[in-house]
C-alpha cells in the first residue's frame, strides 16, 4: 500500500511533495500540509521534486498555504519548482508571488 499524496515532514524546517497535486488531491494535500506546518514564525523550504503529477491546482494549493501562514509569521520557500510548473505560474501571471516566496 502507498502513502496518499501529500506534504511529508523532513529535517527541521524541510518538508516535501510526495505525489500528486491535481483537482482531485488539492483538498486533502492542503489541509494535510496545513496540520503539518509549524505554528511558530521563520522560513520553511517545500521541495518540490516528488511531484508525480500535477494542474493549476497544485499552483492554488501552494498559494493557500502561503495565505494561511503569513499569519503566523512564517514563510515558504519553494524548492525544486518543476519547470513545466514554473511555466503554468507564468502563463497565470502567477510566477513572481512564488519567486518572492522562494526569495523570502
Amino acid at each position: 500500500m502507498t502513502a496518499p499524496d501529500g506534504l511529508r515532514a523532513g529535517e527541521a524546517g524541510r518538508f516535501r511533495v510526495e505525489g500528486a497535486l491535481t483537482i482531485e488531491s488539492a483538498r486533502d494535500v492542503l489541509e494535510s500540509g496545513i496540520g503539518l506546518l509549524p505554528v511558530d514564525a521563520g522560513t520553511v523550504e517545500i521541495d518540490l521534486a516528488g511531484l508525480t503529477a500535477f494542474d493549476s491546482a497544485a499552483l492554488g494549493v501552494m498559494f493557500e498555504w502561503q495565505r494561511r501562514t503569513a499569519g503566523r509569521g512564517l514563510r515558504i520557500r519553494y524548492a525544486n519548482l518543476p519547470p513545466k510548473l514554473a511555466t503554468l505560474a507564468r502563463l497565470y501571471g502567477v510566477d513572481t508571488l512564488l519567486a518572492a516566496s522562494a526569495d523570502a
